[in-house]
């Protein structure tokens, strides 16, 4: 188990949203900052996004943007970001993204936050990754999604085991708890055992 130093969030990049969920990015940003962890997003100036840019910004947090130069030239890019990294495709953002993060963890979204979220439980089933994934259900916005999972693996199509790829959390607050045990549990290991 690893220190969290970095977090990547996936989240919508929609501004139409339920309040609640604007807030929700916007508190996130802001515990990272204050927690001196930093954020690793899509680069994003827009949605929920943006605002959680924003937030860890305006507390003095450490924010590295990866976006594909289709994005960036869309004028969709967050010039104000710590560090704004442009490649060449969605893949690579993806996979540069997993690289430079220690822990995930999934705001609500749409089709884009669902394709991130299912690229990384998928490699973490695949053994190529451990690190720790959060599922951040907001008001149950995610309650759906987790009856799905539930479906799969009451079908067959995936072991129990499957539902222990990510980890729910009801709030924001019960994110940076969770994180929290995290960090401390790395300090407590031996890195000469490793």
């Amino acid at each position: 188990m690893q220190n969290i130093r970095r977090l990547c969030v996936y989240c919508g990049s929609s501004g139409a949203v339920d309040e609640q969920y604007r807030e929700a990015a916007r508190e996130l940003g802001a515990r990272l900052a204050a927690a001196g962890i930093g954020l690793v997003y899509g680069g994003g100036r827009v949605g929920l996004m943006g605002l959680l840019a924003d937030a860890a910004l305006a507390g003095g947090g450490c924010v590295t943007g990866i976006i594909p130069s289709r994005l960036r030239d869309a004028e969709l890019a967050h010039h104000g970001a710590t560090e704004l990294v442009v490649v060449d495709s969605m893949h690579e953002r993806k996979r540069l993204m997993a690289e430079k993060a220690d822990a995930f963890a999934i705001l609500p979204g749409g089709i884009g936050t669902l394709d991130e979220m299912f690229e990384i439980v998928s490699w973490k089933q695949l053994e190529l990754h451990r690190k720790p994934i959060f599922l951040v259900d907001i008001a149950g916005y995610w309650s759906p999604l987790r009856a799905l999972l539930d479906h799969i693996v009451v079908n067959g199509f995936a072991r129990p085991e499957t539902r222990d790829l990510l980890r729910v959390v009801p709030t924001v607050a019960g994110l940076m708890a969770s994180l929290e045990v995290e960090r401390a549990q790395a300090q407590d290991i031996d890195p000469d055992l490793f």
